[in-house]
C-alpha cells in the first residue's frame, strides 16, 4: 500500500474556533442564511460538546453573553488536539503530506515552514477585490511559497464561472498552480441550491484549458453532471472532499457513477480529500478511521493508491 495524500486536511481547531464555529453552525448566529446550518449539523456539534442542543440553546438565553463564551470554551477545550500531535496522528494513519487553507495566508505559510514537507498551502483570494485578489494570490504564490487556489462560489456567492474568478484564474494558469473550486450544493438559504453546479465549471475548463481544475466535495448531488464534466475537459479532477468515505459506497447515496468511472476511465483524476472535520470531531485516532474508511471502498488496488496518493503526487509535480 502506498502512502496517502489528503488534499483537504484542515488543521485541528483551537478552542476558540470551536466555540465561535458552535456559535455560527449550531446556534444559527452568523451572517445571513446560515440559521439553515443549525437544524442540519447543530444537533451534532452540541453532541461534541457534550449536551443537546436544546441545553445549548437554554443556556445561551440565561446566561450572559461573557458567562455563555467561557462556558462554550471551556467545553471546547476537551476537543482541542495539539499540531504536534494531529502530525503524529498524519504518521500513524499514514498520511505523507496534506493541503489545507485559512482565511490568514501568511498563517498557512508560518504553519508549512513549522512542519516541513507535511503541508501545502491553497491560497484564499476575494474575487470582489480586483487585482488586490490578484496580486495577494501572486504574493502567496512567490513569495510565501503556497502551492494552489481556492475558489470558493459558496464564500463570496459567486458562480465558478463568474467573470470576478477570470482573473484569479489567469494568474493560476500563470503560476502553474491548481486551482481548488467547491462545486457542490449548499445548505445557506440565501444562496442558490445550485450556486456551484459543475455546469458551470464546464465553462471555466472551455476557458482555461492549461489551468487543472480540482472539484471539491465531488459534485454532489450532481454526480452525472460532474462525470460528463470530467470526461469533456482532461484538466478537470474529482475530490471527495467533506463525504465520509464509507458512504460513497452505499446504495442510494448518489455516488454510484464515480466509483464505477472511478475505477475505470476516470481513475487518474480522482483524488481523496477528506475535510475530516465535515463529519468527525478531533480525536486521537480520527485520521486512521478516515484512512481506513477509503481503502475499504470496492476499488481496484491499483486504483485505490492512484486515488489515495499517486494522482495527487502527480498532479502537484512531486514524482
Amino acid at each position: 500500500m502506498s502512502p496517502i495524500i489528503d488534499l483537504d486536511l484542515p488543521l485541528p481547531p483551537t478552542a476558540e474556533q470551536i466555540a465561535r464555529d458552535m456559535k455560527r453552525w449550531a446556534l444559527g448566529r452568523g451572517e445571513k442564511g446560515m440559521a439553515n446550518y443549525r437544524y442540519i449539523f447543530g444537533p451534532r456539534k452540541a453532541r461534541e460538546l457534550g449536551v443537546s442542543l436544546e441545553e445549548l440553546e437554554r443556556l445561551s438565553r440565561e446566561l450572559s453573553a461573557d458567562a455563555f463564551d467561557e462556558l462554550l470554551l471551556e467545553k471546547a477545550q476537551l476537543l482541542v488536539i495539539s499540531l504536534e500531535d494531529f502530525v503524529q496522528q498524519m504518521d500513524e494513519a499514514g498520511i505523507e503530506w496534506g493541503a489545507f487553507r485559512h482565511v490568514d495566508n501568511d498563517y498557512t505559510a508560518e504553519i508549512i515552514a513549522q512542519f516541513p514537507g507535511r503541508f501545502i498551502g491553497q491560497v484564499l483570494a476575494n474575487p470582489h477585490d480586483g487585482m488586490q485578489g490578484v496580486r495577494e494570490l501572486e504574493r502567496a504564490v512567490v513569495e510565501l511559497g503556497l502551492h494552489s487556489f481556492y475558489a470558493s462560489p459558496f464564500r463570496y456567492g459567486l458562480p465558478p464561472n463568474d467573470k470576478k474568478f477570470y482573473p484569479l484564474y489567469a494568474k493560476a494558469a500563470e503560476l502553474q498552480i491548481p486551482v481548488f473550486v467547491y462545486v457542490t450544493m449548499n445548505y445557506n438559504s440565501a444562496l442558490p441550491m445550485d450556486l456551484s453546479h459543475p455546469r458551470h465549471l464546464d465553462e471555466v475548463a472551455m476557458d482555461f484549458p492549461e489551468l487543472p481544475l480540482i472539484a471539491g466535495c465531488g459534485g454532489w448531488p450532481w454526480i452525472p453532471d460532474m462525470i460528463g464534466v470530467a470526461r469533456r475537459h482532461q484538466n478537470v479532477y474529482i475530490d471527495t472532499e467533506s463525504h465520509r468515505p464509507k458512504y460513497l459506497a452505499t446504495a442510494g447515496s448518489g455516488w454510484e457513477m464515480l466509483l464505477q468511472f472511478g475505477n475505470t476511465l476516470l481513475q487518474d483524476r480522482v483524488l481523496f480529500a477528506s475535510n475530516w472535520a465535515s463529519y468527525f470531531q478531533p480525536s486521537t485516532d480520527v485520521l486512521k478511521r478516515v484512512v481506513s474508511e477509503m481503502q475499504a471502498l470496492p476499488l481496484k488496488p491499483d486504483v485505490l493508491d492512484k486515488w489515495l496518493y499517486h494522482n495527487a503526487r502527480a498532479l502537484f509535480h512531486r514524482d
